[in-house]
């Protein structure tokens, strides 16, 4: 059964385009871990200042594995005014895949 991992980031305004512009330019390492099936930074549109980073792991074995591999430790380490946090604050969330669909066709 997939698990889902949501990253739920608080961006100040000002923070927005540094935060998609690193994602945008991120070493994409986590695409060929074992067990990783899916990827997406969702932007906030209205009433939040929260972005999702949304992820979905084979199990929820498979995600810890990642998180305290190599690629993890190298795409979120920080120092310096350039890897300075955009986000001021990160809550993460965990579910497991009950029920799914996808397009008909």
């Amino acid at each position: 059964m997939s698990v889902v991992k949501i990253n739920v980031l608080t961006v100040p305004a000002e923070a927005r385009e540094r935060l998609e512009e690193r994602f945008a330019n991120r070493a994409g390492a986590v695409e060929s871990s074992d067990g990783f099936e899916w990827f997406e930074l969702l932007r906030p549109v209205e009433g939040t200042d929260s972005y999702l980073v949304y992820t979905r792991w084979r199990s929820e074995e498979d995600f810890r594995a990642w998180q305290d591999g190599q690629d993890f430790a190298r795409g979120h380490s920080g120092g310096g005014p350039r890897t300075a946090p955009a986000a001021t604050g990160s809550q993460v969330w965990s579910f497991e895949v009950v029920t799914q669909a996808s397009a008909k066709g």
